[in-house]
């Protein structure tokens, strides 16, 4: 297990501190600048899960609604709105400054039976043929501006292999759909929860970039302000997060400075395990005049 895996479990393990009422820390993520959506969104989702012992997560609406400080705690606060014979439902209110930098509504369901169909995984190179996104990061570190340097190498937890990668920098105008594989190995052994929050994590990598391949845009190359503006997540089937799974992502629309997103989670056997959906400010830069 690396340090930043072990960063990764501990951030998930909040700390109880009264009835429905729970506190995760804020350092530690993608960036060091503002806490990663991914980790509000899965330390959120573990407070909802430390008041509904019995059932599984089906899916969480979350909107992001200010930026987190990673150099002070997260409060969150459950609501238990509904305990029902089939679904549980809660909210959860994650608070900062005395104030909420996200908000969001998770519904747990009980095991049962039903008709099954889903959409085939797509056809896509495995993760051996495809470079791993730290090893390019490296290459590409001479182009990167000093001080953003260490963020550009910070240890992360998810292992992440980008299919057909693009140029960071000076990146052409592509398709939106998009693909990446991705993993955390320290997942093994995880309960049925936790695997959920780690995905819950890592799904919000990659997919915010969907809408901007379009346009020859990415948030490397300095001409766009992009920020999550919320996030849904689906689960449709048992995660085992230690293995590879395929992020398959798409953008069927962007405008009036918002790009949508939507994204399917496959594992190596082609379970469709999770879907998701974002909308994400994409704010172009605009030069200032001498």
């Amino acid at each position: 297990m690396t340090d930043a895996q072990e960063t990764l479990l501990n951030l998930l393990e909040i700390e109880q501190l009264e009835v429905d009422l729970f506190r995760g820390t804020g350092q530690g993520g993608e960036t060091s600048t503002r806490i990663f959506g991914g980790q509000v969104v899965a330390q959120a989702l573990a407070a909802a899960y430390g008041t509904v012992p019995d059932r599984l997560c089906h899916s969480l609406h979350a909107y992001f609604i200010r930026p987190g400080d990673p150099e002070i705690p997260v409060i969150y606060q459950v609501d238990r709105a509904r305990d029902g014979g089939s679904f549980t439902t809660r909210r959860v209110v994650a608070i900062q400054h005395g104030k909420q930098i996200l908000n969001m509504s998770a519904s747990f369901h009980v095991d049962e039976p039903g008709r099954h169909h889903q959409h085939p995984m797509p056809q896509v190179s495995g993760p051996e043929n495809w470079p791993d996104r730290n090893v390019l990061r490296a290459e590409e570190l001479d182009r990167v501006p000093e001080h953003r340097r260490a963020d550009f190498m910070r240890p992360r937890p998810i292992e992440l292999h980008d299919v057909e990668p693009r140029d960071m920098f000076e990146p052409e105008i592509v398709s939106d759909e998009n693909h990446s594989w991705f993993r955390m190995s320290a997942a093994k052994g995880s309960s049925p929860q936790m695997q959920h929050c780690m995905l819950a994590y890592a799904s919000d990598m990659n997919l915010l970039g969907s809408s901007l391949r379009p346009h020859g845009l990415t948030w490397m190359n300095g001409k766009v302000m992009t920020a999550s503006l919320d996030h849904a997540m689906w689960f449709h089937a048992p995660v085992h997060f230690e293995n590879w799974h395929l992020y398959t992502m798409d953008s069927p629309w962007t405008g009036g400075a918002r790009g949508f997103n939507r994204g399917s989670i496959y594992d190596q056997n082609g379970t469709l395990v999770a879907s998701t959906a974002q909308e994400g400010l994409i704010r172009e830069i605009t030069p200032r005049k001498s």
